[in-house]
C-alpha cells in the first residue's frame, strides 16, 4: 500500500472518528446540564465495565480479522479471508450473548465493588441498574465490529467510518431526548434517566448495523468475484484458521481496554482514597472530571491516534508479509511523526487554556478543582496516542504477545501508585499515576519494535524535536494571548467570556503553529504529501 494511500486511508477513517468523539463530546454539554456531576459519575459506572466486556466479548477478533485478511490477500488467497469472516461472525454473536449474561446478571456485585458500604451519594442499587441497561449493547456489537475488521482488512475504511459516525448521531439523539423527557417532562429521576441514557449504546449499534448491511450487500458481487478469480488457495482446516486468528487476537484484547482498566482502578480506589483524606464531598465531581467530562475533551486528540494505528495496521502487516523493510520503516515513522504532530499541540493548547475549555463546555461548576484537573489530564493524551499506535505497530510486525507484558506492567504502575498518589497528591493524583503508568506500557512498546525490526529511531526523534520546538513557539502565543486578554475579560466573568478566551487562544495557536509546520515543509514531510487545503491560504516562497 503506497505511503500515500495510508495516509487517505488514515485520513478517512480519523476523521469518522474524529467526528463521532467530538459529538461524544458536545453531546455531555446538555447532558451535563441536566443531570450534572452525579449524574456523570453514576453514568461512568457503567460504561466502564461494559467497555471492558466489549473488548473481551469480541477476544480482540475484529482487529485480528482485520490483519489477517489483509495477510492472506496480499497472498492472493481470498477464500481463506471469507471462511475466517463467516466463522468470526458467529463466534461474536456467541461471546457477545454470554458477555450480557456475565454483565447483566453480575451487576450487583459490580455496584458493591464500586461503592462502598458508608460511602455518601450515589447508591450501589442505582449502580446496579445502569450496568443492566447498557448490558444489552454486547448483543450486537461484537457481531457488528466483525463486519467493520472484514472491511479494513481489504483497506477499505468507509464501511466503519460510515457506520461509526451513524452509530454516534442515533445514540447521542436517543440519549439526549430520553434524558430530557424524563426529567423535565415527566419529572423522572436523575438514575433512570441516565439508565436510558446508557441504553442507547444499544440503539447505536442497530443503527450501525443497518448501515453496515447495506454496504455489504452492495459490495458483496465484487468480493465474491474476487475468490471466484484466485488461483492459489491454501484451504487451511477450521482449526488451524482458528489458532492463527486467537495469535493475532489475544493481545488486542488488553490494548483494547487500556483505557477502561486505568479508569477501572480509579472507579474502585478513587472514592476510597478520597475519604481517606478527608475530601469524600469532592470525589464525585472528580471522579465524573477524570472519567467522563474532562476526558470527553482530552480523549479528542487520542482519536488521531485510534484512526491512524486502524488505517496503517493493514500496510504494515502487509510490508512486513512481503518482507518489504525499507517500506515498513516509513510506515512505522509516518505513523509516530504524525501522533506528535497532532497531539502534541493539542494538549499543550488544552493545559493552558483548561480553565477555560472546562467552563466552555460545562460551566463554572467547582471550575477551580474541575479546570486545574483538565489541565493535568490533558497530557496523558499524548502518551494514550502512543500507545494505541505502538501497539498496533507491534501487531503488525507479529510481536503482538509483547504488548500484554508492556500493558500488564502499566498497569501494575496504576494499581500501586495510585491510592499512594491520592493520598499525597489528591485528585490529580490518579491522574499522575495513569500517566506513568501509561509512559511505562509505550518506553516498552517502543524498545521492543526497536529490537524486532531493528527501527531506526533518528528520523523519529529529529522530527520530534522541531515538532516540540513549534510547539512551544505556539504554547508561547497561546499563553500570551490569554494574558493579553485578561486585561480586559476573564473566564470567570461568565461562559461567554470563557468562550471567547478559548476561541482567540485556540485560533491564534493553530494560525502560528500551521504557518511553522507548513513553511518548514514539515507537513508533507510527515504526511507524505502536500496538504491542498493549506496550500490555498499559505504560498511558501
Amino acid at each position: 500500500m503506497a505511503v500515500n494511500n495510508i495516509v487517505r486511508g488514515t485520513m478517512l477513517l480519523t476523521a469518522a472518528t474524529f467526528l463521532s468523539k467530538f459529538l461524544g463530546m458536545i453531546y455531555v454539554i446538555p447532558f451535563n446540564e441536566i443531570v450534572g456531576a452525579e449524574g456523570g459519575a453514576l453514568y461512568q459506572y457503567a460504561y466502564i465495565p461494559y467497555n471492558i466486556l466489549i473488548s473481551i466479548s469480541t477476544v480482540g477478533v475484529p482487529l485480528a480479522v482485520s490483519k489477517f485478511v489483509s495477510k492472506y490477500n496480499s497472498l492472493g488467497d481470498y477464500q481463506t479471508g471469507r471462511k475466517m469472516f463467516k466463522a468470526g461472525f458467529s463466534l461474536m454473536a456467541v461471546t457477545g450473548f454470554i458477555a450480557f449474561l456475565i454483565m447483566f446478571l453480575g451487576a450487583g456485585i459490580l455496584a458493591n465493588i464500586y461503592i462502598p458500604d458508608d460511602s455518601e451519594g450515589i447508591a450501589a442499587a442505582d449502580v446496579a441498574m445502569v450496568i443492566r441497561m447498557v448490558s444489552f449493547a454486547l448483543l450486537v456489537i461484537p457481531a457488528m465490529s466483525i463486519v467493520r475488521g472484514f472491511f479494513q482488512g481489504y483497506e477499505s475504511m468507509g464501511p466503519t467510518a460510515v457506520s461509526q459516525v451513524v452509530e454516534q448521531i442515533v445514540r447521542i439523539i436517543f440519549l439526549l431526548v430520553a434524558v430530557y423527557l424524563i426529567i423535565d417532562v415527566f419529572d423522572g429521576t436523575t438514575k433512570l434517566a441516565v439508565g436510558f441514557a446508557t441504553f442507547a449504546a444499544f440503539v447505536g449499534a442497530i443503527a450501525s448495523c443497518v448501515v453496515l448491511w447495506f454496504f455489504w450487500r452492495k459490495r458483496k458481487r465484487h468480493l465474491d468475484r474476487q475468490v471466484q478469480q484466485q488461483v492459489e488457495s491454501y484451504n487451511l482446516p477450521m482449526g488451524a484458521l482458528f489458532k492463527e486468528l486467537f495469535r493475532y487476537a489475544g493481545p488486542f484484547v488488553l490494548v483494547g481496554i487500556a483505557t477502561p482498566l486505568y479508569q477501572f482502578v480509579d472507579s474502585v480506589t478513587f472514592k476510597r482514597g478520597m475519604a481517606a483524606i478527608g475530601q469524600s464531598d469532592i470525589a464525585d465531581v472528580a471522579l465524573s472530571n477524570i472519567n467522563l467530562y474532562g476526558h470527553k475533551l482530552v480523549i479528542i486528540p487520542v482519536t488521531l491516534a485510534t484512526g491512524m494505528s486502524l488505517a496503517a495496521l493493514p500496510a504494515i502487516t502487509k510490508s512486513f508479509t512481503e518482507k518489504n523493510r525499507q517500506r515498513m520503516y516509513q510506515q512505522i515513522n509516518q505513523s509516530l511523526q504524525t501522533i506528535m504532530l497532532l497531539i502534541l499541540p493539542s494538549i499543550v493548547g488544552l493545559s493552558i487554556l483548561s480553565n477555560e475549555a472546562y467552563q466552555s463546555f460545562y460551566g463554572t461548576y467547582k471550575i477551580d478543582l474541575n479546570g486545574s484537573l483538565l489541565g493535568w489530564y490533558a497530557p496523558v493524551a499524548l502518551a494514550f496516542g502512543f500507545f494505541t499506535v505502538s501497539s498496533s505497530i507491534l501487531q503488525g510486525i507479529n510481536q503482538q504477545r509483547f504488548a500484554v507484558i508492556s500493558l500488564t506492567a502499566g498497569l501494575m504502575v496504576k494499581v500501586f501508585l495510585n491510592l499512594p498518589f491520592i493520598h499525597t497528591f489528591g485528585a490529580k493524583g490518579a491522574v499522575l499515576a495513569t500517566m506513568l503508568a501509561v509512559v511505562t506500557a509505550v518506553f516498552l512498546n517502543l524498545w521492543r519494535v526497536k529490537q524486532a525490526v531493528a527501527f531506526p529511531l533518528k528520523q523519529f526523534i529529529k522530527r520530534s524535536m522541531l515538532i516540540s520546538i513549534f510547539t512551544l513557539f505556539m504554547g508561547v502565543i497561546v499563553w500570551l494571548v490569554k494574558w493579553g486578554l485578561g486585561f480586559f475579560i476573564s473566564y470567570q466573568d461568565g461562559r461567554a467570556e470563557g468562550v471567547l478566551v478559548l476561541a482567540v487562544g485556540v485560533i491564534a495557536g493553530a494560525i502560528v503553529y500551521l504557518w511553522l509546520c507548513y513553511e518548514s515543509t514539515l507537513l508533507e514531510r510527515v504526511l507524505g504529501s502536500r496538504v491542498r487545503i493549506i496550500d490555498k491560504f499559505l504560498k511558501r516562497r
